[in-house]
């Protein structure tokens, strides 16, 4: 079928991700040049926006291989022409959240560190083992894919990509949870609240690029497949919320954190309006209202859905990175302790357009890097419905 969008459309859409991944440099380098005085961080608030931006494409990467493992390892066939898009963009998600990481970390040369003198004790040196073993784990599982002499390697390869992300996804939550000086993330919950997190974010990326490259090839995906894929977003979404849930009950049990949850819940400004509406409403309730609703459902609904997914994706990791790190410390537990720097006090944060440009160039470098492999790779599926078409639709 003839593509609607030509080279003077692509060449347009490569400009605009460059330009997106320049700006997210100077930002950079803006910050690096006069320190985060010029964003919204501070003492107790050190992981600010970027953060939000980079953990979402990091975990949503690990969930977005979902889809090729349905595919390759369980033996779905609708699933096995995805793949390869699968894998791309979670190389590319990947790579944009680790831009974003490291750059607002300050001193990105310093990695060199990390490489040489590793620290097996700390869970930030597991996760460099974990990311670069991720980038080439999918390099291999793309490439069994594509090469037709390795086809009979491909479910091996992508049982091994599935264990590795099961990892590392929960090597993601639990830098949150082993954090001993944040009273907000101690809890076990974490790394499978991560991991079903990551299915439901995973999808919805999926879904929105995969809708993206149907529409600019001038394809139309079929109603069976569409079904299937919306019926398993709205599972993800329920299981997400579920545990969300039973995250917030575990803390609302111990008495320790109740302030911490009265905080969020109710009394935090801005935090609980976005975990109640941002989260809560826009990113589960509307979503699975358009996937379920029989006559809000179709190709539309299922689009609008991933969407406000990722919105309410980006509303609760905001809640829980920077709303975890503005609640009062209470370093000495049991015991009133007193100095003249902010005891017991909320601390304000605004994100500033350092921190805003900043993510925005992850995501402009993930941008990149896809639409270059959908262009020059066969990454894009190739649905042939002429024999399967019956069995896809009994499947659904």
């Amino acid at each position: 079928m003839r593509a609607r969008f030509g080279p003077a459309h692509y060449y347009g859409l490569l400009a605009l991700g460059g330009a997106l991944v320049l700006i997210g440099l100077g930002s950079a380098h803006f910050m690096e040049m006069h320190g985060h005085i010029v964003t919204g961080m501070n003492n107790q608030v050190v992981w600010g926006l970027p953060h939000v931006f980079a953990i979402f494409m990091i975990v949503a990467a690990s969930g977005v291989l979902n889809v090729a493992s349905i595919g390759s390892v369980f033996g779905q066939p609708i699933y096995k022409p995805r793949a390869p898009l699968s894998g791309l963009l979670c190389l590319a998600m990947l790579a944009g959240g680790l831009m974003v990481l490291m750059l607002d970390l300050g001193r990105p040369e310093r990695l060199i560190v990390a490489a040489t003198h590793y620290n097996p004790t700390s869970v930030f040196a597991w996760n460099v083992l974990l990311y670069s073993g991720m980038f080439a784990i999918v390099a291999l599982y793309l490439w069994t894919m594509f090469e037709r002499a390795l086809n009979k390697h491909a479910k091996s390869a992508g049982l091994l990509a599935l264990a590795w992300r099961f990892v590392l996804t929960t090597g993601t939550g639990s830098i949150f949870g082993f954090l001993v000086a944040r009273q907000a993330y101690a809890s076990a919950v974490l790394a499978p609240l991560f991991i079903v997190l990551s299915f439901a974010w995973g999808l919805a990326v999926f879904l929105v690029v995969q809708s993206a490259m149907y529409a600019w090839n001038a394809q139309v995906l079929d109603a069976a497949v569409q079904r299937r894929m919306a019926r398993l977003l709205g599972v993800f979404v329920v299981a997400a919320f579920y545990l969300v849930v039973v995250y917030h009950l575990t803390n609302l049990y111990f008495e320790r954190q109740a302030a911490f949850e009265a905080f969020i819940l109710r009394d935090g400004g801005i935090f609980p309006l976005l975990l109640w509406g941002g989260y809560g409403l826009v990113g589960t309730a509307l979503p699975l209202l358009l996937l379920f609703h029989p006559r809000l459902a179709g190709p539309r609904a299922t689009q609008a859905a991933a969407l406000l997914v990722v919105l309410g994706a980006f509303a609760w990791l905001y809640v829980f990175i920077i709303g975890g790190q503005a609640f009062p410390l209470e370093i000495f537990p049991g015991y009133i302790a007193s100095s003249s720097f902010g005891d017991g006090a909320v601390v304000h944060y605004a994100p500033r357009w350092p921190e805003w440009l900043l993510g925005l160039g992850g995501v402009g470098l993930a941008f990149v890097l896809t639409t270059v492999g959908v262009r020059v790779l066969d990454f894009m599926p190739q649905d042939d419905f002429t024999a399967p078409k019956a069995g896809a639709k009994a499947a659904s």
